[in-house]
């Protein structure tokens, strides 16, 4: 097939990372992919370096005339068998590009983010109207699908994101790599976290839980891992000054790191502390490394933890909780490597990727048929 994939988005997160995961895996299952993407974004970057055909364009706003004609000209000229997006915002760009000009290929429309906007209004439903299947990465997300837009059940598929479970491997990766680059040593229990600095991804209740298992622990680094989204920075800075001031000695910001497995690997318990997720491809990839968990207690997060069999799950925003959740781990090793297998057989059988690219490719085949 000949795809043209989109992600208009500046931000570098879980969404536009999961995009490049799944044009890789597109075209190594011989498809022919171009990602559509605003021009020097982050992800448009991250796709030149890794050899992906881009469209890069610089879409502002929801109704940019002149590149809605660049854009339609170009799947014209290019003749997509269909287009797969993963933002609702470039539905704006998208079809008015393909009602312009006449051009009936399926329209696929994978639903990352939850919105508490009502979407009903006629351009919406006109919008909304185009699209031949819906993909909702969580139960949370098919709901808010349901209630906030047009699309009827039957154009709502559920379809998790998923990780490879094979370069998430424990069995493959070495756990002291990370450890000895960082000066933990053996002794040492590594509770981290791994997420963008954005408001609302519990680093608060992280570094407060971090202050309480101090008192009652010994041995203990605490690891956040990430960087701050677009236009972010002082959020960031925020985080490191509350650090500071909580006298967390023990707590070290790595920034950005690519070795996602390698750094998970170095943890001992993994800790999932967003206050509102859509899914959390970050929590699927410390399950798939063996990882126990402590997550909170909402939306997407309850598509993947089972509480008390892969993980705790903690009452959302309450650092109190979180703390005592981290600390049963804490006092049972045996228990941190039950729950942990559990993880990594969980992650394997129910979101490991090639089962995701599999289905994928079975709806885009089923939709291309049916409209032949």
């Amino acid at each position: 097939m000949k795809i043209l994939y989109s992600c208009l988005s500046k931000s570098w997160g879980g969404m536009e990372m999961f995009t490049l995961t799944a044009v890789k895996q597109l075209i190594q299952r011989n498809n022919e992919v171009k990602l559509l993407c605003i021009r020097d974004s982050r992800i448009h970057v991250e796709a030149s370096s890794a050899g992906i055909l881009t469209l890069a364009v610089k879409f502002r706003g929801y109704f940019n005339p002149f590149e809605i004609i660049k854009c339609g000209l170009a799947i014209r000229n290019e003749s997509f068998n269909l287009i797969h997006t993963q933002a609702s915002k470039d539905l704006w760009l998208l079809v008015p590009a393909l009602k312009i000009f006449r051009l009936q290929m399926p329209l696929f429309f994978t639903k990352q983010v939850g919105s508490f906007v009502e979407k009903k209004d006629f351009l919406h439903n006109k919008i909304y109207k185009r699209v031949n299947k819906a993909f909702a990465i969580s139960n949370m997300i098919k709901k808010n699908l349901l209630e906030t837009t047009a699309l009827t059940e039957n154009k709502i598929i559920l379809l998790h994101n998923g990780t490879d479970t094979e370069m998430f491997n424990p069995g493959k990766i070495d756990t002291n790599k990370v450890r000895a680059e960082l000066k933990i040593s053996n002794d040492e229990i590594v509770i981290g976290m791994l997420s963008r600095f954005s408001p609302g991804k519990g680093h608060e209740e992280f570094l407060a839980a971090a202050k309480r298992l101090n008192k009652k622990n010994d041995k203990l680094r605490f690891l956040i891992v990430g960087e701050a989204s677009y236009g972010e920075d002082d959020y960031a800075n925020q985080i490191k000054q509350l650090a500071a001031q909580l006298k967390l000695e023990n707590i070290l910001f790595t920034g950005f790191r690519s070795d996602t497995p390698e750094v998970l690997a170095a943890m001992d318990i993994f800790v999932f502390p967003s206050h509102s997720e859509s899914f959390g491809i970050a929590l699927v990839e410390a399950m798939a490394m063996a990882k126990p968990s402590v997550c909170s207690n909402s939306d997407g997060v309850l598509d993947i933890a089972i509480d008390g069999e892969t993980s705790f799950l903690f009452e959302n925003k309450n650092a109190n909780d979180l703390a005592q959740k981290i600390q049963k781990l804490l006092s049972e090793s045996e228990l941190r490597i039950k729950m942990g297998l559990e993880a990594r057989k969980r992650a394997v059988n129910k979101f490991d990727l090639n089962i995701l690219t599999d289905r994928v490719i079975s709806l885009y085949n089923h939709e291309l048929n049916r409209n032949d």
